[in-house]
């Protein structure tokens, strides 16, 4: 297999990196200790065409490959986790339904203007008695007079509560199918829909910096022309995107456990116990070559599933096992690379601190590592 960047992907990753080192990295930090997210830096990010990466030029996008866009969230994603996190929100389960699934109409109205980065994009599925049970969701959507009524609760969504936001697309209950299935429809509600409310933002031990919502819709009245695709084929739609997703959670994994590794190699050069660098004793040594090596393994793993999905290939199964390995990965790599600080990589100050507490979501985001591995299995034939 050959992984070699093309001249665009290359110019993305040039173009993400200075970015990154000039505006993202320096404040990430102190974003992250203030629980303020980045909008200004979305915006900025908007204006330089990364908002839509995966979205053709037609609907104002740059049509990225998603072997680009996996190389320029390792970049932005060693620089910043929740920055990176909110963009790939955006540009997953954010847009990709609409481009996917809308008509021309909304992708005109709606798509166009995330992929030229004015507003931010957001899904909501998760709810408070359904997350991996997806068929569990108990927000409806009853047909009315020309639209659909909506009500119910949403929560840990990400991008909805922004100054940025210009709505959520919602996964909801439309009705039972004959054998007594739930169908379900993927609706858009603007921010500001009568009914509509934003709730108190969450507080996570990672991500801090990611603007997280609860969300409640109380005889929320929206259109026909809001109801993207079939109003009973929501859930088939919102699990084809969440393939794409998966791939976006690897990727900012590979990018996190890049970032301990970077960290933990500059501290062990220089921290001098016992004589030497303790990156001259083996349990040291061992620690880092470990960390290294299930880099690569997980980055391989990420950039196949990316490579099939450009091919037009299938790519379920490998985007669940890069999401799998990665995400298992970088909990383990922030865990050691806390190890090899001691004290210093204890205290949030210090960036490894951080990275330890934003990488446990990385295990539980886009699909959790315990519906990975069911995914994994059914795609298997078990």
């Amino acid at each position: 297999m050959d992984f070699e960047l093309s001249e665009d992907e290359r110019d993305l990753v040039d173009l993400c990196r200075t970015f990154a080192d000039r505006e993202v990295e320096p404040g990430a930090g102190e974003a992250w200790h203030q629980r303020r997210c980045r909008t200004d830096l979305l915006r900025h990010m908007g204006q330089l065409g990364l908002l839509g990466l995966l979205v053709p030029q037609q609907w104002g996008g740059i049509a990225m490959s998603t072997v680009g866009f996996v190389a320029a969230m390792e970049v932005l994603g060693h620089a910043d986790q929740s920055l990176a996190a909110a963009w790939q929100a955006h540009l997953t389960i954010g847009s990709l339904p609409l481009l996917h699934f809308g008509s021309d109409a909304q992708r005109e109205r709606w798509l166009r203007p995330l992929a030229e980065g004015r507003v931010l994009g957001a899904f909501g599925l998760t709810e408070p008695d359904a997350g991996s049970d997806a068929a569990n969701v108990r927000t409806t959507a009853v047909r009315g007079d020309g639209g659909w009524v909506i009500n119910g609760r949403k929560t840990f969504i990400s991008n909805a509560g922004t100054d940025m936001s210009y709505g959520v697309v919602v996964l909801a209950r439309t009705g039972t199918a004959p054998d007594g299935q739930p169908r379900f429809g993927n609706f858009v509600v603007e921010t500001d829909t009568p009914g509509y409310e934003i709730g108190r933002r969450l507080d996570g031990i990672g991500w801090r910096s990611l603007d997280t919502r609860e969300l409640a819709f109380d005889d929320v009245w929206i259109p026909d022309d809001n109801v993207i695709g079939d109003p009973d084929g929501g859930l088939g739609q919102f699990l084809t995107t969440l393939a794409v997703g998966r791939i976006s959670i690897a990727a900012l994994s590979i990018s996190l456990i890049s970032a301990v590794l970077d960290h933990s190699l500059a501290y062990a050069k220089n921290r001098v116990q016992f004589g030497q660098p303790i990156a001259k004793h083996q349990a040291i040594q061992f620690k880092l070559a470990d960390i290294a090596t299930e880099l690569e393994a997980s980055r391989w793993l990420t950039y196949r599933a990316a490579a099939l999905r450009d091919a037009g290939r299938p790519f379920a199964k490998e985007a669940a096992m890069a999401k799998l390995e990665a995400s298992r990965t970088a909990v383990r790599a922030a865990t050691e690379g806390v190890q090899i600080h001691g004290g210093h990589g204890y205290m949030l100050e210090h960036p490894v601190a951080r990275l330890y507490c934003d990488a446990k979501v990385l295990e539980i985001g886009e699909g959790t590592n315990e519906i990975q591995h069911l995914v994994i299995a059914r795609l298997l034939g078990c």
